[in-house]
């Protein structure tokens, strides 16, 4: 991976810290989102905002998810000791790239093909070797690097498809963003041989997942 510059990693820490004070990470996550530079995934003309804990918008009328949200996500995948981590809805990429930082193996899928294009040239800007991708329907997961220690999803699930729980390894954790109702709510998942608890961690506002492939 290329090092930061130090005007960036003065930028990165200092939004790894403002994380923080919101929403107490672990020092893996935080030097994570320390260790990844945001500005190379957000749309050029939005560079300026690029440190602000807020969402943005990119192209195919998709949103890179605020910093904060990243690193939540991240937090509640419980990564300590997990070495794969399978995520449904690559988008920017940024998501993958901080848990590039924390995992031996990302798997990242993306169903919008022009995305999956952009992300994957940042990957090879920031020489982040670790990130496997595919342009596919998230839904159906993986199977070929199954099973995953952990499980992400970067958009909203109706439902979890029972395939995507195969794919989890016993003992591992899927956290997803859910629709209940009107609302959103990110819940974490644990997979114990051939019981599955939920347990619902709080509102949120992700994009849908949606079937298919675009092109």
């Amino acid at each position: 991976m290329l090092e930061l510059d130090r005007i960036t990693a003065t930028k990165t820490a200092r939004l790894a810290e403002d994380c923080h004070k919101k929403f107490t990470l672990s020092d893996e996550v935080k030097n994570a989102i320390a260790d990844t530079n945001r500005e190379v995934f957000v749309p050029a003309g939005f560079r300026h905002s690029a440190y602000k804990l807020d969402a943005l918008p990119m192209g195919a009328s998709q949103w890179i998810s605020s910093p904060l949200t990243v690193a939540k996500m991240t937090q509640y995948l419980e990564p300590k000791g997990a070495d794969r981590v399978l995520e449904v809805g690559c988008g920017s990429g940024y998501q993958a790239a901080v848990l590039s930082h924390i995992f031996r193996g990302v798997f990242t899928i993306e169903r919008i093909e022009s995305l999956m294009l952009e992300a994957k040239s940042r990957f090879r800007k920031l020489n982040i070797n670790n990130i496997h991708t595919r342009t596919d329907d998230g839904q159906n997961g993986w199977i070929q690097y199954a099973p995953y220690d952990r499980i992400l999803f970067s958009a909203t699930a109706k439902e979890i498809p029972a395939k995507l729980f195969e794919q989890l390894s016993d003992g591992g954790v899927l956290v997803a963003p859910m629709q209940k109702g009107s609302k959103q709510v990110i819940m974490r998942f644990k997979k114990n041989g051939s019981s599955i608890k939920s347990e619902e961690l709080e509102e949120c506002d992700f994009v849908p997942v949606l079937d298919g492939v675009q092109k």
